[in-house]
């Protein structure tokens, strides 16, 4: 029988890379959280937060993508700790942590016209006022549903791991009109 360790390692999708308009971020943990009733801080994460926002650091944050649901990002090797201590801060309560860190990938998009280039396959308005820094939204990129998060002037786009190439391409492509 396998070493179950060795048998599900995970390997990124798209090596993290430097530091142009559109990079590959480096695998994180990840979960997506329903939680039933009023949100409650869980595991360090603030769940409080209006919806369509995003609470805390741009490597560990919370998404609230519904009345009910969240996407809680963490750094890769921190989820085990982060999801026992979830479900021990929502213990007696109706809620479902499923880990999905297996699933995603996560690139940044930066610079001056990371709105235009978002835009060329976004159909939303990602102007400060309409998007400010600590929004968040699931929506469409081109033909991939993606998670769009705003935790300053750069943007996160996570995307399911099959749709990652497509995405990343898509996006530097959009880049190459403003030198990126």
């Amino acid at each position: 029988m396998p070493e179950t360790s060795n048998a599900a390692r995970r390997t990124p999708i798209l090596a993290p890379s430097g530091t142009g308009m559109v990079r590959a971020l480096p695998p994180a943990d990840r979960f997506a959280l329903r939680l039933r009733g009023a949100p409650v801080p869980a595991g360090g994460f603030d769940l409080g937060g209006p919806l369509n926002s995003v609470r805390g650091t741009p490597e560990r944050f919370a998404a609230r993508l519904g009345p009910d649901e969240w996407l809680l990002v963490c750094p890769e090797g921190e989820g085990p700790a982060a999801g026992a201590a979830i479900a021990a801060d929502l213990a007696g309560r109706f809620f479902a942590l499923v880990a999905v860190g297996h699933r995603n990938a996560a690139l940044a998009v930066r610079g001056p016209h990371v709105a235009a280039i978002l835009n060329a396959g976004i159909a939303l308005d990602l102007s400060d006022a309409a998007f400010p820094p600590g929004a968040a939204t699931r929506t469409l990129l081109g033909k991939a549903e993606v998670v769009l998060v705003r935790a300053g002037a750069d943007f996160r786009v996570e995307c399911w791991r099959s749709f990652a190439p497509y995405v990343h391409a898509f996006l530097r492509d959009a880049a190459r009109e403003f030198g990126g």
